[in-house]
């Protein structure tokens, strides 16, 4: 999983249609958003410090991608969301990216076990993630 990248970050996917502004969470198939791997709790979600190192958010979503099978146009990061996750000494950097199709790559998920949710559905994540998704939803709708 693209040497150790996701050891210590993790990437939020979703896709937010262009017309309508419908967004929708990819749900990996161990049941959480951020990919790929789950987050441990108990967990201090923040915004990224200043001070913080992080890998750059174009080689996590490169990654991703690469991960997931698409080419280099399939997603697109979202630079102004920036959040770091701490638990138990360890800092993990989390990234957001969106997905580029006109509607949401439903094969893909399913292929990999996962889906996609709406935010009404949101209330069956991890209770550790449901910050980084509020977080997410306002940094894609401009909130």
């Amino acid at each position: 999983m693209a040497g150790g990248l996701f050891e210590t970050n993790r990437i939020i996917l979703l896709h937010k249609q262009a017309t309508s502004a419908r967004v929708r969470i990819f749900v990996h198939a161990y049941g959480g958003i951020c990919g790929f791997a789950g987050l441990a709790d108990p967990l201090e979600v923040t915004e990224a410090a200043a001070g913080d190192v992080v890998t750059l958010p174009r080689a996590v979503v490169a990654a991703a991608a690469a991960e997931l099978g698409l080419d280099g146009h399939g997603l697109v990061g979202e630079a102004d969301f920036a959040r770091s996750a701490r638990s138990a000494g360890r800092t993990i950097a989390i990234h957001l990216a969106r997905f580029t199709s006109i509607d949401p790559p439903f094969d893909l998920a399913e292929r990999r076990g996962g889906r996609f949710i709406e935010m009404q559905a949101a209330r069956t994540l991890p209770p550790n993630e449901l910050d980084l998704l509020r977080a997410a939803y306002e940094t894609v709708l401009g909130g």
